[in-house]
């Protein structure tokens, strides 16, 4: 589905709606004057757990690197960690789960900002961490046999705890596929594991045959890897934002009414675009914190 494109444009609208910020951000963000791109070009560069951006004895706010995932094949998988200013604490953690044709420097451009802001405004603090899933994983195994999901629960989240993050329990915010992989991954992990999911612009279908081409190897693999009905989703807490525009929406709306619980969040003007999921931003990010340090 074309939609899912939009992914692509998400962050760098994002960059021009941090406009006046962007001097303050860059401040703080790594004690050095680094740019986005110039991150992930060291962040390649990198492997097993990576090392922090910062000089000797600051606390860095945007921390990348790589490890093997061999869930995804013996695949080089780039990550990335964002943390509010100031904070070097074992944090709560919440896990980005990138859209279609997106990555983790992608879907974390911004992250660090609506962090810093919640902290602000007097919530608790917390990290966010993203991996590289794959442009088409859907976050579950694929015939392939790469398995992007597992990668996630059995490689990065231990990982994590390396680095110096709270992992006893996890918070899961995911766009459009991640979204949808959000409830996956938060369901599978269990509600004794998983804080919170935020599901945004959720990629959801009311039947195998209504799936994005690609996004399942079939219609079991459609069935096997569902989010409808699982009754972890009833014990965790969840939020789901979607725009009155988005094509996802004649999934989502059932999706939500068949939740035993509902969610928070809801329907608001807006398409399946980087505006919207900017506009939802900050608000998400104040929802995840006292849940996630809970």
């Amino acid at each position: 589905m074309m939609a899912d494109m939009a992914e692509l444009s998400r962050r760098s609208l994002l960059r021009i709606g941090a406009g006046a910020a962007a001097t303050a951000a860059g401040a703080y963000a790594l004690g050095m004057n680094l740019s986005r791109s110039e991150e992930t070009a060291r962040a390649i560069s990198m492997t097993s757990v990576g090392a922090p951006l910062a000089p000797p004895g600051a606390a860095p706010t945007y921390v990348t690197g790589s490890f093997v995932s061999q869930a995804r094949g013996g695949v080089p998988t780039n990550w990335v960690i964002a943390r509010p200013p100031g904070q070097t604490g074992p944090l709560r953690t919440v896990i980005a789960l990138h859209g279609q044709d997106s990555d983790a420097a992608m879907v974390m451009e911004g992250i660090d900002q609506s962090l810093a802001k919640a902290v602000e405004a007097g919530l608790p603090p917390f990290a966010v961490a993203a991996a590289d899933g794959g442009g088409m994983c859907y976050w579950h195994k694929r015939a392939s046999g790469e398995d992007s999901g597992a990668m996630v629960l059995d490689e990065f989240i231990p990982m994590l705890a390396s680095q110096g993050l709270d992992t006893s329990r996890i918070g899961f915010w995911g766009w459009s596929m991640g979204g949808y992989g959000a409830l996956l991954l938060g369901a599978r992990l269990g509600p004794a594991k998983t804080t919170a999911i935020c599901a945004v612009s959720p990629a959801l279908w009311n039947s195998a045959d209504d799936a994005t081409p690609g996004a399942f190897d079939s219609a079991d693999d459609y069935a096997a890897n569902s989010v409808w009905g699982l009754p972890a989703l009833g014990s965790i807490p969840i939020r789901i934002d979607c725009g009155d525009d988005d094509p996802f929406i004649s999934a989502t709306k059932p999706f939500i009414a068949q939740l035993p619980h509902g969610a928070a969040g809801g329907f608001s003007p807006g398409g399946h675009n980087a505006e919207f999921w900017g506009s939802q931003q900050d608000a998400e990010a104040a929802w995840l914190a006292p849940l996630v340090v809970a």
